[in-house]
């Protein structure tokens, strides 16, 4: 088995790191493409010793389970380059986050009657095993092909199947909640720096705190609120912080923060399926290569703001990114 990733970013770095820490594949057999050769983790891919290129075509022409890796905008621009390129063999995994499986199915429709399409939705803490990942199962994908993804995200984590109008819901919970806990981690150490304690110590503090709760809930059958009260002394200092944090709308805050995360995935498939990129879209080393290529015109939209048309005026020879 090979694997290829269209996309060399934070991602496709973290998986890869994952992946060949758990041993499930050599990484002279991983291949991932970027149009971007500046991206930070291109050099981290290289040292660890993936096989890099800027064309997508190869990485596809040297995987069995391909990755998209890229932003949800990007998404049909690519499926319409490495469309005729798909083959029986391939699975086509979709990490970005609100696309969904019938989008890209159709888009490769066009070219292979039977793509074999997963949707996942993974998260960060891959790089250290201990990611949360879901997937759902497309139209022609076989058992066996979810399996396969199983045993790959199953070795970087918590891997599981689930019904494809709950990736958004996961998006905005575990998909986004590694950055809602180093948010919390890091106001937690400004806490302890207030009071005394020297920074390096406050943060150490803080994330073995978090990892200590999270492995207390998830080796015992208690509910979260339970463990929380049973850290709570009455009249104590703990229960003190707590009203303290109910005062401030926290648990409301964690929630809203779910719920926007969630509304803006919906959002990203619309800008998808709309097959329009916007220049504040795409990092501008990008949007300059992608401005090259002839057949690309800047284009209005509803709220008067220019925007790449992509996919309407297609010439013969362009190269997409």
């Amino acid at each position: 088995m090979s694997v290829g990733f269209i996309g060399a970013g934070q991602l496709a770095h973290a998986l890869v790191k994952g992946f060949t820490a758990a041993g499930v594949i050599a990484t002279q057999r991983i291949t991932a493409s970027s149009p971007d050769t500046d991206l930070p983790t291109i050099s981290g891919l290289r040292k660890m010793g993936v096989n890099m290129t800027t064309s997508n075509k190869e990485t596809v022409n040297k995987s069995d389970v391909l990755f998209l890796a890229v932003k949800p905008h990007i998404i049909p621009f690519v499926l319409d380059e490495i469309g005729p390129d798909i083959e029986d063999r391939h699975l086509i995994v979709s990490c970005a986050a609100g696309v969904t499986i019938s989008s890209i199915e159709k888009k490769l429709l066009q070219y292979r009657p039977a793509p074999k399409v997963v949707r996942c939705m993974t998260n960060t803490p891959v790089v250290v095993r201990e990611g949360a990942t879901v997937y759902a199962t497309g139209t022609h994908a076989e058992v066996e092909d979810g399996k396969l993804l199983e045993q790959l995200m199953g070795s970087v984590g918590f891997c599981t199947e689930v019904e494809e109008d709950l990736i958004d819901a996961v998006t905005g919970l575990s998909g986004s909640g590694p950055a809602y806990a180093f948010t919390a981690l890091d106001a937690l150490a400004d806490g302890g720096v207030k009071m005394g304690l020297p920074r390096r110590l406050a943060v150490r503090l803080g994330a073995q705190a978090l990892l200590g709760a999270a492995k207390m809930l998830l080796d015992s059958e208690q509910h979260p609120g339970q463990l929380k009260d049973n850290v709570c002394s009455p009249g104590g200092a703990t229960i003190h912080a707590l009203h303290f944090l109910e005062s401030g709308g926290f648990r409301s805050l964690l929630i809203n923060a779910v719920e926007a995360s969630c509304i803006r995935t919906r959002e990203l498939q619309q800008l998808a399926d709309q097959e329009r990129i916007s220049p504040a879209s795409i990092k501008k080393t990008t949007l300059d290569k992608v401005m090259q290529q002839p057949g690309v015109t800047v284009t209005g939209n509803s709220n008067g703001r220019p925007g790449l048309n992509l996919f309407n005026n297609r010439s013969p020879g362009v190269k997409k990114y």
